[in-house]
């Protein structure tokens, strides 16, 4: 999946626990939203989408180049990114509407994130790898490629 499929997912699923525990708990389901809106000036469900979109976009390019260096961290990898994400996004960046949200549902939304991101950016990297290694007569590049090879003279 290009880079692209990979922020539409986690971008859209990243979303849902903080949405249940709005819905379970009766509060506001788009409060979140909002809150991110303040990113971009006031707290509003237009400035809330657009920031969630470039904030997601910028944290999906920065985890799928990970994704490229460390392979193998896949959706565990991508969990614990998120959550590194989650403590700068919610503790580091002081903005006081996203402050007021209940923590633990915008944590959780964080891990998702990066678990998505981490998971399909692993098997978008693996699956690419495996095609170019398969290639005879060519040299092997991507991320599993060896540093240095070898020519038999």
């Amino acid at each position: 999946m290009g880079p692209i499929g990979v922020w539409a997912a986690a971008a859209t699923v990243s979303g849902v626990p903080s949405t249940v525990h709005a819905l379970v708990t009766g509060g506001d389901a788009l409060a979140a939203t909002r809150a991110a809106g303040a990113l971009l000036g006031a707290p509003t469900v237009p400035r809330g989408v657009a920031a969630h979109v470039a904030v997601s976009a910028g944290w999906t390019l920065v985890l799928r180049a990970a994704a490229r260096r460390w392979t193998g961290s896949g959706v565990v990898g991508g969990a614990v990114a998120g959550l590194a994400i989650a403590v700068l996004d919610l503790e580091v960046v002081r903005v006081p509407a996203i402050r007021a949200l209940p923590r633990l549902p915008q944590y959780l939304d964080h891990v998702v994130f990066g678990a998505v991101v981490g998971g399909l950016s692993t098997r978008a990297v693996t699956g690419r790898s495996r095609r170019v290694a398969g290639r005879r007569g060519r040299r092997r590049t991507g991320p599993n490629a060896p540093l240095w090879t070898f020519h038999r003279g």
